[in-house]
């Protein structure tokens, strides 16, 4: 995918200009950096201009334009979905297809897609969002799933992995056969029992680190393509 051009950029014919963030009495500096950073973010910027609910949603885009795992009249379940970056991309894409969003944090409504707003690692889960999928299988399973950084890099590592766990132990409950799985990881990617398990479930295993992902940012993705059930 090629990098979105913010407003006057190469397209127009004129260099974008930075935008500096003053640090501002009460503010911490981290979160100085981090405002200029998304305020000089071009695919902040484009995601604003198209109307999608976070720059996230050009990290499934460039992954699905290399890999297609989104296909029209698929069924897509998006867990993490908020704020629907992922499950508007997800919509576009399977026309005529189902998808399910689920988070947390209530997520405003997105034409095309039913949300249900619960904790994904609650028992009863599992059956609600069978439920709303009417029993049906998933041809695609997402996660986008973070859990709050601690800023202790090992244990918010764990805390992701766990969730990314989880997450595929429900995948391998509900894909169809040939389906996929995309889930993010952290640098380091992902843990080897976790990685040895996907092997055997799918086809193909592999890690990727799509442009949108901010270069400095220690998030990955894994994709497994091809579920195969096991036993």
């Amino acid at each position: 995918m090629s990098r979105p051009q913010g407003r006057g950029g190469k397209s127009g014919g004129t260099r974008r200009l930075k935008t500096r963030v003053m640090t501002a009495r009460g503010r911490k500096l981290s979160s100085t950096r981090w405002l200029q950073r998304q305020l000089n973010d071009p695919y902040v910027e484009e995601a604003r201009r198209k109307g999608y609910r976070s720059r996230a949603a050009f990290k499934l885009k460039e992954i699905d334009d290399k890999y297609t795992i989104l296909k029209p009249g698929m069924r897509v379940l998006d867990l993490g979905a908020a704020p629907g970056g992922w499950t508007q991309i997800a919509v576009e894409r399977v026309s005529g297809g189902q998808v399910i969003g689920v988070d947390l944090t209530e997520i405003e409504p997105i034409p095309g897609a039913e949300l249900l707003q619960l904790d994904f690692l609650d028992p009863e889960a599992p059956d609600i969002i069978r439920s709303a999928m009417g029993n049906h299988p998933a041809d695609v399973v997402l996660t986008d799933m973070a859990a709050p950084a601690c800023g202790h890099k090992q244990t918010d590592h764990l805390k992701i992995m766990a969730l990314c766990e989880a997450a595929l132990d429900f995948a391998a409950e509900i894909l169809v056969p040939g389906g996929s799985f995309l889930a993010k990881v952290l640098q380091g990617g992902t843990e080897h029992d976790m990685l040895a398990l996907m092997k055997q479930q799918f086809q193909t295993v592999r890690h990727v680190k799509p442009k949108a992902s901010r270069s400095d940012s220690s998030e990955m993705y894994v994709l497994a393509t091809g579920f195969r059930k096991i036993g």
